[in-house]
């Protein structure tokens, strides 16, 4: 057996310290180091706007600056081995070349997962094993590389024959094949989710054309991963016409209201009749749009429930957008005051009160109306509007009635309640008295 490679550089490293050449190693990797940093520092600095960064935002370009630091640092090394490899032996920077590349691959692999499936900040018990999975492969790999064991376990793998039908897969074929489909979806969704992060940041775009550009991305995206993927393993794309055709006939009979739902999703989007914010209402359902997805759509209602609408309902019903052109939305109040009372000072006096309150809307003053002359009083109507629907409604409208009240308590204005006479015919106790 060969003598391992570990052994082999460390002697060499060892054989280096005796020589006073040595200390132009040590200062070349300390020089690469401190390049590496201050180039870092200042690319992020020059890509990023601190001014307009969110605390998750900041959190992930500091998480790519460190990868960002490695690398630099990493491609300073292979540099300056290749310059003093002319004049001297270089054994310290190529033992410290796989190292560095580990913890590059380690800190790039924890970035690509983190950015692509965490929203939050949260990291969940899964993505953390995951990710403690992968960084122990990435050291299992570097020792078998250090200690020469890599090719050995190459030809362990190639020797394991899979009988798959006719046909005959090695075990190698088989984690080759996995991990290449495995790296490209997961490098498509973080280049799905940085052009996300890109679309939502342009203020002169519209929210809803930026939801279906990232849309669009993220399905063209995760689609070129798949065909890169399978032509990778080898697979013939030809074959994928006939499940082509067998996914055809289950979505027309089996995947209709799914299939429907992701078309009016982008028809929604598109045709801008409802956007993140809007307040809508649709069946018995109503609140703020907070997202809208591919499959559906998000309304936060006032008391802080959240119903998922299909996007199928939303274009094949009716829906009341309160703030598709304008966000102004009209309400009213009624009350009844008795016959002898001065409607003509009244009128003003009710407008005057509704005015004061902070939420109706100055821009479109209140008014109020005499509508009808009622069994009990004459029914009066305030109407006016309010430019923050998103606030609800039950708040201005309990502020209103409390100011009408405190009027008509100071101007001693009656509000008169039903009152009804009971006429009992043939009622037993009087016939029983009729006969007495």
């Amino acid at each position: 057996m060969s003598t391992p490679l570990l052994t082999t550089l460390l002697s060499d490293v060892a054989d280096d310290l005796q020589n006073i050449n040595f200390v132009w190693q040590v200062a070349a990797v300390l020089l690469c180091w401190g390049l590496g940093w201050y180039a870092a520092k200042v690319l992020t600095r020059v890509f990023t706007k601190k001014d307009a960064q969110s605390e998750a935002e900041r959190l992930r370009v500091d998480r790519f600056s460190h990868v960002l630091q490695l690398l630099l640092v990493l491609g300073f090394i292979f540099i300056a081995r290749a310059v003093l490899g002319k004049w001297q032996h270089v054994h310290l920077l190529s033992v410290l070349i796989p190292l560095i590349g580990s913890l590059a691959l380690i800190r790039f692999g924890f970035y690509v997962v983190r950015r692509t499936f965490v929203r939050d900040g949260e990291i969940g018990t899964f993505l953390a094993l995951f990710e403690k999975f992968f960084a122990g492969l990435v050291w299992l790999g570097l020792v078998l590389h250090f200690t020469g064991l890599w090719q050995d376990l190459f030809d362990a793998l190639d020797g394991v024959v899979l009988p798959v039908g006719h046909n005959k897969i090695t075990l190698l074929s088989i984690l080759q094949a996995v991990a290449s489909v495995v790296v490209t979806i997961i490098i498509a969704l973080w280049a799905s989710a940085a052009l996300e992060a890109r679309l939502m940041q342009l203020p002169t775009m519209n929210m809803s054309l930026r939801v279906v550009l990232s849309r669009i991305g993220r399905a063209t995206l995760i689609l070129v991963a798949i065909l890169v993927s399978l032509t990778l393993v080898g697979i013939d794309l030809t074959v994928l016409s006939v499940f082509g055709g067998a996914l055809g006939v289950g979505l027309g009979l089996g995947l209709q209201k799914i299939t429907s739902s992701y078309v009016s999703g982008f028809i929604i989007l598109l045709d801008r009749s409802m956007s993140i914010g809007d307040i809508v209402t649709v069946d018995k359902y109503n609140g703020k749009i907070t997202q809208i997805n591919t499959r559906y759509t998000v309304l936060k209602g006032l008391d802080g429930g959240e119903s998922v609408i299909p996007n199928e309902m939303l274009v094949s019903s009716a829906v009341q957008n309160y703030s598709l052109s304008d966000r102004s939305v009209s309400i009213s109040t009624d009350l009844t005051v008795a016959y002898d009372t001065d409607i003509e000072a009244l009128l003003p006096l009710l407008v005057e009160t509704a005015s004061k309150i902070e939420r109706v809307s100055k821009d479109s003053p209140p008014s109020a109306y005499l509508i009808k002359f009622g069994a009990d009083g004459l029914e009066l109507r305030l109407g006016f509007w309010i430019s923050d629907p998103e606030n609800g409604r039950t708040g201005v409208i309990s502020d209103v009635n409390r100011a009408i009240w405190q009027v008509l308590q100071e101007r001693k204005i009656e509000v008169p309640y039903a009152q009804r006479v009971v006429t009992l015919i043939n009622n037993p106790q009087d016939e029983v008295s009729g006969q007495k």
